[in-house]
C-alpha cells in the first residue's frame, strides 16, 4: 500500500492525531545563539532560527518528534516552516536550505519509524511549508498598490527548491500551511505537484488556511470557501484550517468548510489567543474539550495542534478522541464552483 492508501484506511475508521507546536516546545529548551549556529559560519544572528536546528542541534527536534508521537499523533511533521530562501534570508541561511529540509525530512522518518517499530501502527510524515513572509496579492507599500516584493515565479522556484528536498529526505505527504495569501497557496500547490511529478512517486499534498481576524479571511481576503475553491482543483489529500484562533472561534468557519469540502478535513488550532506577554495560558484538558466539541458536530477527519499546543495538548486530545467516528466526507452535486474573494457556484 501507498502511503495516501494507508492514510485513507486509517482515516475511515478513526479521527486521525496530528502534533502541536514545534517553536512552542523549542522555547522550553532555552537555547542560545551558539545552540543555533553550532559550528557552521554565518554572518547574522541566528537565534530563532528553529530550522536550523535540524542541522546544528537534531538531538532536540527528533526528540520533539518522538514526544508527540508518544502522546499518540499518527503523524508529524518537519521542521520546515520557514525552509525557502525567502524565508532563510532573514538569517543569511539561504545556502543552507537544501540540506535543513533533506535532513528535517530524515529526522521525521526516523522518529516515526522507530515509533512504528515499537507497536506496529503507521506514522505518517508531511513536509511542512509555511507561506513565507512576502506575499503575492498585497503590496506592502500603502503608497503603490501595484508594488510586490516578489512575482509568482521567483516564489514557485523557492518553493520547487524545498518540495524536491523534502521529497528527497522521504516525507510522505507535502503540507502547505498557515496559507495567509491564497496565491502564495496557489505557487506552492503548483510546485509541489511539480516536485512529485519529478520525483516519480506520489507525494499527496495537504493545505490549511489561516484566518486573520473575526471577519474569517485571510490576509489576502479570501473566505475559508473561497480559498478551498481556488485549490481543489490540485485536488489535496487534505484541506482545513490552522493557526490563529483557539479551537471555539475556529468552529464556525471549520463548519462551513465542512459541508463544502469532499476531501479529508485536518484542523490544528492554536491553545486560545495569546496572553498581554504573549504566552499561551489554554491547559491541554480545555483544547480538548473544544476539540471533542468539533468531533460531536462531524466536523474533522484529523486533528492537532498549532501554537500554543504542546505534547501534553496532543496527549489530550488524542485521548479525547478515543473510539469516535470520523467525519463522513460529503457527496456533493455536480455544479461550476469559482471563487473570487466570496465562493459563487453556476447549476448545471
Amino acid at each position: 500500500m501507498t502511503a495516501e492508501e494507508q492514510f485513507r484506511a486509517i482515516a475511515a475508521e478513526k479521527i486521525m492525531v496530528f502534533d502541536g507546536g514545534y517553536g512552542t516546545s523549542i522555547q522550553k529548551h532555552g537555547l542560545t545563539e551558539a545552540d543555533y549556529r553550532g559550528d557552521l559560519d554565518l554572518v547574522k544572528d541566528q537565534k530563532g532560527n528553529n530550522d536550523l536546528l535540524c542541522l546544528t542541534r537534531p538531538d532536540i527536534v527528533e526528540g520533539i518528534h518522538a514526544a508527540y508521537l508518544e502522546a499518540g499523533a499518527d503523524m508529524v511533521e518537519t521542521n520546515t516552516f520557514s525552509s525557502t530562501k525567502i524565508a532563510m534570508a532573514d538569517y543569511g541561511c539561504e545556502h543552507l536550505v537544501r540540506d535543513i529540509n533533506i535532513a528535517a525530512a530524515k529526522l521525521a522518518r526516523k522518529a516515526c519509524d522507530a515509533a512504528t517499530a515499537k507497536d506496529g501502527r503507521p506514522r505518517f510524515v508531511a513536509g511542512s511549508i509555511g507561506p513565507t513572509n512576502k506575499t503575492l496579492s498585497i503590496s506592502p507599500d500603502v503608497n503603490d498598490p501595484a508594488y510586490r516584493e516578489v512575482d509568482y515565479d521567483t516564489l514557485k522556484a523557492d518553493y520547487r527548491e524545498q518540495c524536491d528536498a523534502l521529497i528527497e529526505g522521504g516525507v510522505d505527504f507535502l503540507l502547505v500551511e498557515t496559507c495567509f495569501d491564497t496565491l502564495n497557496a496557489k505557487a506552492a500547490g503548483m510546485a509541489a505537484r511539480e516536485a512529485e511529478a519529478a520525483a516519480g512517486r506520489p507525494v499527496p499534498l495537504m493545505l490549511s488556511f489561516t484566518i486573520t481576524d473575526m471577519s474569517g479571511r485571510n490576509l489576502s481576503g479570501h473566505t475559508i470557501n473561497a480559498f478551498w475553491y481556488s485549490l481543489r482543483h490540485l485536488k489535496p489529500l487534505t484541506i482545513g484550517v490552522n493557526c490563529a484562533f483557539g479551537a471555539d472561534l475556529l468552529r464556525p468557519y471549520l463548519s462551513e468548510l465542512a459541508k463544502n469540502a469532499d476531501t479529508l478535513i485536518l484542523a490544528y488550532p492554536n491553545a486560545g489567543l495569546p496572553n498581554e506577554l504573549g504566552q499561551y495560558d489554554e491547559l491541554p484538558e480545555t483544547t480538548a474539550s473544544l476539540i471533542r466539541q468539533w468531533v460531536d458536530e462531524g466536523l474533522v477527519n484529523m486533528v492537532g495542534g498549532c501554537c500554543g499546543t504542546t505534547p501534553a495538548h496532543i496527549a489530550a486530545v488524542a485521548k479525547a478522541l478515543a473510539g469516535h467516528k470520523p467525519r463522513r466526507v460529503p457527496e456533493l452535486p455536480v455544479v461550476t464552483r469559482l471563487a473570487g474573494l466570496e465562493p459563487m457556484h453556476i447549476a448545471a
